[in-house]
C-alpha cells in the first residue's frame, strides 16, 4: 500500500520516540523478580516472577496518569448457574479489604476518576488522576491489596445486591439493549457469548458466597492479570513500586478451568421478536464473524463499518434516503473468540418494519451485485486511523485500548490491527463480506426458508503468541513537552489578541494556546451569537434545524462529500446551535486544521439546506422526542423544567411540551430554515479558541480569509434569565412497563458564580452528593442499597443571581417512597450536624485534584476559553476559585449550606411504573428482601 505523508511522518516520530525510551532505561537495573519483555512504539512489557504482566506507556505531554488493571476473566468464563459472577465481583472489590473499606470513597478523597467494567472477555479496574507519585503509589498498592485480600463477605454481598439489581433493571428500560441481548442470545447456541454480561437475575440473586469467593481466588491472580500504566510518571520509580507491591504475591499453583466450547457454524436464519412499551421501532441483523486476532477480522470489520456509515454507507442510502428508516448503524464485537457483526436501523412509528428488514438483508447479502467502492473503504480506513491516533495520543484512552487488545489475546494487537487496516485491500474486504454475510449465518426478525443454504466457514483458532512473536511495530512519536496545567501557565501561554475583520464586520475574540501534543492533535471551537429575544420569538424549531442541517449540503458539496472531506482531513466535526447561537467544533491535526477550518467556514457561508435533508431531520428528531416522552429520566426533568419556567409560549426561554415540540418540527418548512439562516447567520459577536499543536498566524489568516466579504449578523442580546421562586410541589409520573424509576429534586437558588458564597456551596455540594464519599452516596447507595446512582449538583449563572441545587437517584419502582424519605432524612441530618473539618479538608483536596485533571484536557480547555472570552475572564478566575476553596473551614461551609439548602422548598418529580410500585409494595417482606 502506498503510504500517505501523514503515515510516514507518524512512523518517523515513533522511531524517534523508541530511541528515547530505550536510552532512558538502558542503564537501569530492573528490580529483582522483574524481567523486560517485548516493546512496541514506546509501549513496553515487563513480567514478574509470579506471572503478572506490566505494560508501561509513558507520555509526558499531559500531566495525568492512568492505571488499568485488567483481569482476563469475563462472562465467557462463567459456568451454568454462575452468570453475572464476573460483574458481581467487580462491584464487590470496591467494598474493600480488611485494611481499606469503601474503596470508591477513598478514590474520591484523592481526586481519582476511577471505576471498573466487565465484558465477555475481561474485567478491569482503572483510575485517572493528576500526575502525582504519591497518588500513583497509593493506587498501585490498593490494586495489589485487592488482588488477594478482597473480603467478599456475605454482609457486603447483601448490601450490594440491591445496587446490582438496580443496574440490571436500568438496562431493562432501553429497548435497543434488550433487543440486542435477545438477538445475541438467539445467535449463540452453546458459547457463553450468548449470555448477557450482567447475568441472569436468578443466578445473581441466589449466588453462593463460597462459589463467588472461589471464582475470585481462581481468576484474580497475578498470572491472569495485565497491569497498564500510561501517561506522565517516573518509569524507574514506578517499576520499583510495582515490584514491591505485587512481587510478594506468590505465583498461584491452581490450574484454571480449560475452555473448550466451540460455537458450531450456524445452519439457518434465526429470529427474535420483542414487544415492550415505549421507544422507537428497531430492526437488526446479526452475523457470526472471526475473532479479533484472525487475519480475516480487520477486512470484515472495515466492511461492516462501511456498510453502516452515515451518510455514505449502502444501508443509509437504501433505507434512510428511501424513507424506510430514520437512522442506521453497524458495529462488531472484536472479541477473543469468534464474535459477531451487528447491523440495525431505527424507524419511526408507521414505517414498514418487514419491508425495511428485507431491504437491509438484501443489501447486506447482495454485495456481489452491488459491491463496495474504493471510496467506501478509504473513508472508513481514514476514520479508523484518525480514531486510532486520537486514542494513541490520549493516555487514558490508550490504557483502555491496550486493555481491550489484551482481552482479545495480547496488547500488541492494538498496533498490529492498525497495520492490517493500513494494508487492507478492497478485494479482501469484499471477499470477507461475501463469505460471512450469508442468510444461514444471520439472526434477525425473519425466518427465510432456503433450498440451498450457504454456510459460513468454521472460524479457526489463532495462536496469538506466534502471531506477535516477531512483531516489532513502528517508530514511536517524538518526545513532547510536559505541559503545566496551572491557571497561571495556561494564561501565560494563551494569546488573547482579537482578530479584526474590518470596520464593517467587527472582530473575533481569540484564545490561542499552541502546545506540543502526541500525534499533533488540536481542539478548536468557533462561536457565533446573534439576535435579540424579541427577534428570535417563535424561531426555536428553525434555529435548531438550521444548525443541524448546515453540514448537509452547500452549492458545490452534498452531505456525503462534506463528510468525506472531513474524514480525509482526519477531522471530527460538529455544528451545534439553537436560538441566538452556533458553535462549530473541530478535532484535527496540525497539518489538517487549517484546511478543516477553511472547509467549515465554506460550509457556514455556502450552506444550501437541501429539502430532502430536512425531511430526514424531522423524522429522526420526532422519533427521539417520542422516545423521550416515555423515558423516566426525560419525563422527570421535563416536568420540573416546565413547572419552573415563567416564559410565554414562543419565547426562546419557554419549555414546550413534548407534543408542542413534535408539532413544531412536523410543521417546519425548508423556507423557514433558509430564511432564518439568511437573516441571522453572519459576523459580529464571535469567538474562537484552539488548544494543541497548531500555527497561530496560519489560523488567523484562515479566519480572516474565510469571513472576508460576508454579511454581518443582527446584534446579539443575551436573553435575561432572572431568578423566579416557585412553590414546592411533587410530581408522580406514571411510566408503564419501565423496570427502572427516576427521582429528581430541584431547589432554586438566588446565586451567581461570582458571589462570595459560591466556593463554599460548591464544596458543600461535593460533600452532600457529588462524590463517592458524600452523605447521599453513603446512605442511599452504600448503606441502604436503594439506588445504583445518586448524586447532587449545584449550578449558578455567570451573568445574574440564578441557580439551582438538584438531586437525582436511579432506582427500582418498589423503592420510590424509600428513596424520597431517605433523601429527606439525609438532608435534615446534614443540616443538623454539618460537615466536619476533616470532610471539608478532604473534599477541597479532591476538588482541586479534579479541577487540575480537567485543565489538562485540551478539549475542555478549548471550550472553557470560549466561555471565558464571552465572560471577559481568564483562568485567573479559576485560580481565584481554587484559592477561595483552600481558605474554607467547616464553619464557613456549614453556614452557607444552611443559608441555601431548604428541603421544604424542593420541587420533586418521581417517574415510575405505578403498577410496579403497587405490586412490589404489596409483596411479602421476605420476597422483597431477596
Amino acid at each position: 500500500m502506498k503510504l500517505s505523508v501523514l503515515t510516514v511522518a507518524l512512523r518517523l516520530r515513533h522511531l524517534a520516540g523508541a530511541a528515547l525510551l530505550s536510552s532512558s532505561l538502558a542503564a537501569y537495573a530492573l528490580p529483582a523478580g522483574l524481567a523486560e519483555g517485548p516493546s512496541v512504539e514506546g509501549v513496553t512489557q515487563y513480567t514478574l516472577d509470579n506471572g503478572l504482566r506490566v505494560v508501561l506507556a509513558p507520555d509526558d505531554s499531559k500531566p495525568t496518569t492512568t492505571v488499568n488493571m485488567t483481569y482476563l476473566v469475563g462472562s465467557r468464563h462463567e459456568n451454568y448457574g454462575q452468570t453475572g459472577m464476573a460483574h458481581l465481583l467487580e462491584h464487590m472489590l470496591f467494598r474493600g479489604t480488611p485494611t481499606l473499606r469503601n474503596a470508591l470513597g477513598e478514590f474520591a478523597k484523592r481526586g481519582l476518576e476511577a471505576n471498573g467494567t466487565t465484558s465477555s472477555d475481561r474485567t478491569n479496574y482503572f483510575a485517572s488522576f493528576a500526575a502525582q507519585p504519591e497518588t500513583l503509589e497509593w493506587y498501585l498498592n490498593w490494586q495489589a491489596d485487592v488482588m488477594v485480600n478482597a473480603l467478599i463477605d456475605k454482609q457486603d454481598l447483601e448490601a450490594e445486591m440491591p445496587v446490582v439489581r438496580n443496574e440490571m433493571e436500568n438496562g431493562e428500560n432501553n429497548p435497543f439493549r434488550i433487543l440486542m441481548q435477545k438477538v445475541v442470545a438467539a445467535a449463540y447456541q452453546w458459547h457463553s457469548y450468548g449470555k448477557n454480561t450482567i447475568g441472569a437475575r436468578s443466578d445473581v440473586e441466589n449466588v453462593d458466597i463460597e462459589q463467588l469467593r472461589k471464582f475470585y481466588h481462581d481468576y484474580y491472580q497475578p498470572d491472569n492479570a495485565v497491569l497498564f500504566v500510561t501517561g506522565q510518571f517516573d518509569q524507574e520509580a514506578t517499576l520499583e513500586v510495582i515490584a514491591k507491591a505485587f512481587g510478594a504475591i506468590p505465583k498461584p499453583t491452581r490450574r484454571l478451568r480449560p475452555e473448550y466450547t466451540v460455537e458450531p457454524v450456524q445452519d439457518g436464519t434465526r429470529s427474535v421478536t420483542l414487544r415492550r412499551h415505549g421507544g422507537a421501532p428497531l430492526i437488526m441483523s446479526m452475523y457470526h464473524m472471526p475473532s479479533a486476532a484472525s487475519p480475516d477480522y480487520i477486512p470484515l470489520s472495515l466492511g461492516v463499518s462501511a456498510l453502516g456509515d452515515t451518510p455514505g454507507g449502502l444501508l443509509y442510502k437504501n433505507l434512510v434516503n428511501k424513507q424506510l428508516a430514520t437512522s442506521v448503524f453497524s458495529f462488531d464485537s472484536g472479541s477473543h473468540d469468534p464474535g459477531y457483526a451487528l447491523f440495525g436501523a431505527e424507524l419511526k412509528p408507521g414505517m414498514d418494519q418487514q419491508k425495511a428488514l428485507k431491504v437491509m438483508n438484501d443489501t447486506l447479502e447482495g454485495l456481489t451485485k452491488t459491491p463496495l467502492a474504493s471510496t467506501d473503504l478509504e473513508r472508513i480506513r481514514s476514520q479508523w486511523l484518525t480514531s486510532w491516533t486520537r486514542t494513541y495520543a490520549n493516555p487514558s484512552s490508550l490504557a483502555g485500548a491496550l486493555s481491550e487488545a489484551a482481552a482479545s489475546g495480547d496488547w500488541r494487537l492494538f498496533f498490529l490491527q492498525r497495520d492490517r487496516v493500513e494494508s487492507a485491500k478492497l478485494d479482501q474486504v469484499q471477499k470477507a463480506l461475501q463469505t460471512w454475510l450469508v442468510a444461514s449465518n444471520r439472526t434477525n426478525g425473519l425466518y427465510i426458508p432456503t433450498d440451498k443454504p450457504v454456510r459460513a466457514p468454521e472460524a479457526t483458532p489463532v495462536d496469538v503468541q506466534k502471531l506477535v512473536a516477531d512483531y516489532k511495530g513502528k517508530d514511536t512519536g517524538k518526545a513532547v513537552e510536559a505541559f503545566d496545567p496551572s491557571p497561571a501557565n495556561i494564561d501565560a501561554r494563551t494569546d488573547l489578541q482579537p482578530l479584526s475583520l474590518g470596520p464593517q464586520l467587527g472582530e473575533i475574540k481569540m484564545a490561542l494556546l499552541p502546545k506540543a501534543t502526541r500525534a499533533e492533535r488540536v481542539e478548536a471551537r468557533l462561536s457565533l451569537k446573534f439576535g435579540t429575544p424579541d427577534e428570535l420569538k417563535n424561531q426555536s424549531a428553525a434555529a435548531a434545524a438550521a444548525a443541524a442541517l448546515l453540514a448537509t449540503g452547500t452549492r458545490k458539496l452534498d452531505r456525503e462529500q462534506i463528510a468525506d472531506q472531513f474524514t480525509a482531513l482526519q477531522t471530527q466535526f460538529s455544528f451545534d446551535g439553537s436560538n441566538g447561537r452556533l458553535q462549530i467544533s473541530l478535532s484535527s491535526t496540525r497539518e489538517n486544521l487549517p484546511k478543516a477550518l477553511a472547509l467549515a467556514l465554506t460550509i457556514l457561508r455556502e450552506a444550501s439546506f437541501p429539502e430532502s435533508e430536512l425531511k430526514k431531520y424531522q423524522e429522526y428528531t420526532i422519533t427521539d422526542l417520542k422516545s423521550a416522552s416515555t423515558d423516566p429520566t426525560a419525563l422527570a426533568q421535563h416536568a420540573i423544567e416546565r413547572y419552573g419556567n415563567p416564559w410565554p409560549k414562543g419565547d426562546i426561554r419557554y419549555t414546550p411540551t413534548f407534543e408542542e415540540a413534535i408539532e413544531q418540527v412536523q410543521d417546519l418548512k425548508i423556507k423557514q430554515v433558509r430564511d432564518f439562516y439568511q437573516k441571522f447567520y453572519g459576523t459580529g459577536d464571535m469567538a474562537f479558541s484552539a488548544v494543541g499543536d497548531f500555527d497561530k498566524d496560519q489560523i488567523r489568516q484562515v479566519l480572516a480569509d474565510g469571513f472576508k466579504g460576508w454579511r454581518k449578523a443582527p446584534a446579539y442580546q443575551r436573553p435575561e434569565d432572572p431568578f423566579h421562586a416557585v412553590p414546592p410541589k411533587q410530581f408522580d409520573i406514571n411510566t408503564p412497563d419501565k423496570a427502572n424509576a427516576f427521582y429528581l429534586a430541584d431547589l432554586g437558588l438566588k446565586l451567581q458564580d461570582s458571589d462570595a458564597d459560591f466556593p463554599a456551596i460548591y464544596v458543600a455540594n461535593y460533600l452532600l452528593g457529588l462524590s463517592e464519599t458524600s452523605r447521599l452516596w453513603n446512605r442511599v447507595r452504600v448503606q441502604d442499597g436503594l439506588s445504583y446512582n445518586v448524586r447532587s449538583q449545584v449550578d449558578a449563572s455567570s451573568y445574574e443571581p440564578n441557580g439551582s441545587w438538584t438531586i437525582y437517584a436511579i432506582h427500582a419502582p418498589a423503592n420510590s417512597a424509600k428513596v424520597d424519605k431517605t433523601i429527606q432524612e439525609v438532608l435534615q441530618q446534614t443540616l443538623k450536624e454539618g460537615f466536619t473539618e476533616q470532610e471539608v479538608k478532604e473534599g477541597v483536596n479532591a476538588l482541586l485534584n479534579y479541577r487540575r485533571l480537567t485543565r489538562s484536557n485540551d478539549s475542555v480547555l478549548s471550550s472553557a476559553w470560549l466561555n471565558y472570552l464571552d465572560l471577559g475572564r481568564t483562568f485567573e478566575w479559576s485560580e481565584r476559585m481554587d484559592q477561595a476553596m483552600q481558605k474554607l473551614d467547616a464553619a464557613q461551609v456549614n453556614a452557607v449550606l444552611r443559608k441555601y439548602l431548604k428541603p421544604e422548598d424542593l420541587v420533586v418529580a418521581i417517574a415510575a411504573d405505578h403498577e410496579r410500585q403497587k405490586t412490589d409494595a404489596q409483596a411479602p417482606a421476605a420476597e422483597q428482601a431477596h
